[in-house]
């Protein structure tokens, strides 16, 4: 059995209070350990892909349409998409800072969330942005795909974009 920490809390009332009868908290804290297995179902290949350094989309043949992130399924006519490797180039669309990066990710901060159109997508990409200034980012900078090349601690952190020469 787990063991646990309760502690009781009451906050103070403020005027006009609507919330009054739900001021005495209680504040739960433990240490919460799991194993997790989980299948990435029918786009498990872009994951395998990434490990061997390969960028995969899918694509609808009729409709030409190419997504990144893939999808088994084209979303225009609900048929079967096929795979296609990308040369992993791209253009920055939009990005954001964010003070704290998510808690798989062992990286720098301002952690750098990056909309990407990758050469030959319909699609945005959002993934992380590394190894820029602030500084220098803008509308249009060219950027690539960068592979990890060791193991990682979670699959999103097998690829990333960094600026292109």
């Amino acid at each position: 059995m787990a063991e646990f920490k309760l502690e009781r809390k009451t906050l103070p009332p403020t005027e006009d209070d609507a919330f009054q009868d739900f001021r005495e908290i209680a504040l739960l804290e433990f240490h919460h350990q799991f194993d997790y297995r989980h299948s990435l179902g029918k786009t498990s290949k872009f994951f395998l892909a990434l490990e061997e350094g390969k960028l995969l989309a899918t694509k609808r043949k009729v409709c030409g349409s190419v997504y990144m992130p893939p999808r088994a399924v084209c979303p225009k006519d609900l048929n079967v998409t096929e795979w296609l490797e990308l040369s992993g180039k791209g253009t920055l669309e939009s990005w954001t800072l964010c003070p704290y990066p998510p808690s798989y990710a062992q990286t720098e901060t301002p952690y750098i969330l990056a909309y990407v159109r990758l050469e030959g997508t319909s699609s945005l990409f959002l993934h992380q942005l590394r190894k820029v200034s602030v500084d220098d980012l803008r509308y249009g900078l060219k950027v690539k795909v960068a592979f990890a090349q060791s193991a990682v601690r979670h699959p999103l952190d097998y690829i990333w974009f960094e600026v292109s020469n």
